[in-house]
């Protein structure tokens, strides 16, 4: 986990791919993107169950370790439509019963408002202003002054260059003046890479670390 202050608030960044924020005791995370293997397997692409169960098992971890009062996740919580992987999420939700499931609505989020119910998750359709903070799936189009904007979406990463030509890819924590943009938690995700300017801030992640790079 890696500590960072950005506008007024304190951000633990953890190698899962999410964010604590201790004074809102709220967790962040987004483009979860559950039930994307099942709903690549049913088109007959050979997609292994593990990368399922290697989500699961982060969230369960992450719950576990950061105990927070909300759960706020930005967007694309499921893939598609309804297979069977949104009952192993429901199960995870029913053991945390005592932390508060809201989802922010995001491109991807296309299931019948009774599953969401059904879960006891809390829906916000566009956006959730908390304090200074406007969570939303994807970015603003116009900045609201004194508001911060947090978003996912964009599946960022940044590109890492070694010696010789060697070069790689990672997911990052993006952070400028007025935004924040979340990595996406899912493992079966793309990447789009960035361009950092002048003064923001990446946090790189890296197996079990995040690194600051910028």
């Amino acid at each position: 986990m890696l500590q960072t202050e950005v506008f007024g608030h304190q951000w633990n960044l953890f190698p899962q791919k999410a964010a604590y924020m201790p004074a809102l005791k709220t967790l962040l995370m987004a483009d979860l993107h559950l039930g994307k293997v099942n709903h690549f397997r049913r088109s007959g692409i050979p997609i292994p169950q593990a990368a399922n169960d290697k989500n699961t098992e982060r969230l369960i971890d992450l719950l576990n370790q950061v105990k927070p009062k909300r759960f706020i996740i930005l967007g694309d919580l499921f893939h598609s439509d309804y297979n069977p992987e949104w009952e192993v999420f429901g199960q995870i939700r029913k053991h945390f019963a005592s932390i508060s499931f809201e989802l922010v609505k995001g491109n991807h989020d296309v299931m019948s408002r009774y599953q969401y119910d059904k879960h006891e998750i809390l829906l916000h359709e566009s956006q959730l202003q908390i304090e200074n903070l406007l969570l939303s799936h994807e970015p603003l189009q116009e900045a609201r002054e004194g508001l911060f904007n947090v978003y996912g979406h964009i599946h960022p990463g940044v590109r890492l260059k070694g010696k010789g030509r060697q070069n790689v890819t990672l997911p990052c924590f993006y952070f400028t003046e007025q935004e924040a943009l979340l990595p996406a938690f899912g493992l079966f995700t793309g990447l789009y890479r960035i361009q950092p300017k002048k003064n923001d801030k990446v946090f790189v992640i890296v197996e079990d670390k995040v690194m600051n790079i910028a």
